[in-house]
């Protein structure tokens, strides 16, 4: 087992990370809130199905309550968000009631908004079962979509501890399995080198990655991700770097419609734009045919799905979170490990996303 501290100016938590680390949980609780009154465990209907009695069991000796909502990116609207607090109210919740989101980063991000804003914010737990979430649910970045825009409507709210477990991914879909893993390599390209040549030269199968090379690849996700988020919690500086592959990504996931493409899906196309954008922006140094092969062998598509507009996916970006006055920013690179805010005016970036879903290529 592996446990990381996060830390920023708002709270220091646990990260705890390895097969069966859910079981501490309950010593968690009792330790850390003994006034505790009550649990609302929010799942998916998937989740739910797999692992909710297992944790009910281990949490027996806790008033424990359990809502269930749609898996995936429809769990993230206002209908569910506010069904959610609706049911938290008629179960006579309080503000010594403690929040479990039991899922992937859809639930994570719902379960950790509905703890922010009920009664004006609770304590709430982060229980991953999915490798995406092993980038969401550190950072206490939590959010509902707009149909205009993913995670418009949110705050920073960060948990009281994250307890992954990897026992939960053992039944992960393979479709799952690449989503997740987009955020690991999108966390080795903007911060270390020598993780990203670890990743090309480990992981050449997502169906079949070995237990300690997951728990590696995960373990060094997280510490990346939390070293940002203790030097910038509330993204006004480098924390901003984490989207790199996110604007064109989150492009396609509002066009094409959330739940149609994974996310990691459309992040890892939107990495591959990036790094083509980085090399003629940026002069960046990078066998981009190497990794799109790598990508390949992993079972990744790297174009743009048919249909799409590159005009209306430019709109999309200046609805982005990173967009100042309509104009669009990319995250490129410089070098591996070396990341840069990039303002890209748009007939330059129409250009190269049109010759990008015409060609695969910017250029």
């Amino acid at each position: 087992m592996a446990t990381l501290n996060v830390k920023t100016d708002t709270k220091e938590y646990p990260v705890f990370i390895g097969a069966g680390v859910s079981g501490q949980l309950a010593g968690f609780l009792k330790e850390h809130f003994p006034h505790l009154t009550s649990l609302l465990v929010i799942t998916d209907e998937t989740v739910g199905a797999l692992y909710l009695d297992d944790l009910k069991t281990r949490l027996s000796a806790f008033p424990i309550h359990a809502y269930p909502v749609p898996a995936g990116e429809k769990a993230k609207t206002f209908e569910v968000y506010y069904q959610v607090l609706t049911y938290a109210l008629e179960q006579k919740l309080d503000r010594h009631s403690l929040v479990i989101a039991l899922g992937g980063g859809a639930v994570g991000d719902l379960a950790g908004f509905a703890a922010a804003t009920f009664m004006r914010g609770i304590p709430f737990i982060q229980v991953p079962t999915t490798i995406l979430a092993h980038d969401s649910a550190v950072g206490g970045k939590v959010a509902i979509n707009h149909p205009i825009g993913k995670n418009m409507i949110g705050a920073f709210y960060q948990p009281e501890a994250v307890f992954y477990d990897l026992d939960y991914l053992s039944s992960l879909p393979i479709a799952e399995k690449r989503s997740g893993f987009a955020e690991v390599v999108k966390e080795a390209l903007i911060s270390d080198k020598a993780f990203y040549s670890w990743l090309r030269n480990h992981i050449h199968s997502l169906e079949s990655i070995a237990r300690g090379e997951l728990e590696y690849a995960l373990t060094n996700g997280i510490k990346i991700k939390g070293e940002i988020v203790a030097e910038d919690e509330k993204e006004t500086g480098v924390r901003a770097y984490l989207n790199f592959g996110h604007t064109l990504g989150h492009a396609i996931e509002a066009e094409y419609g959330y739940g149609s493409i994974t996310h990691g899906e459309a992040v890892m196309i939107g990495t591959v734009f990036a790094l083509q954008l980085s090399k003629h922006l940026h002069s960046l140094e990078f066998k981009l045919t190497e990794f799109t092969a790598w990508l390949g062998q992993l079972g990744y598509e790297t174009a743009i799905p048919a249909g799409l507009s590159a005009e209306k996916m430019i709109e999309r970006m200046k609805q982005d979170k990173k967009s100042v006055g309509q104009k669009v920013r990319f995250v490129l690179l410089k070098e591996v490990g070396t990341p840069v805010l990039t303002e890209i005016p748009d007939s330059v970036l129409l250009d190269y996303l049109k010759n990008f879903l015409a060609t695969g290529r910017t250029a």
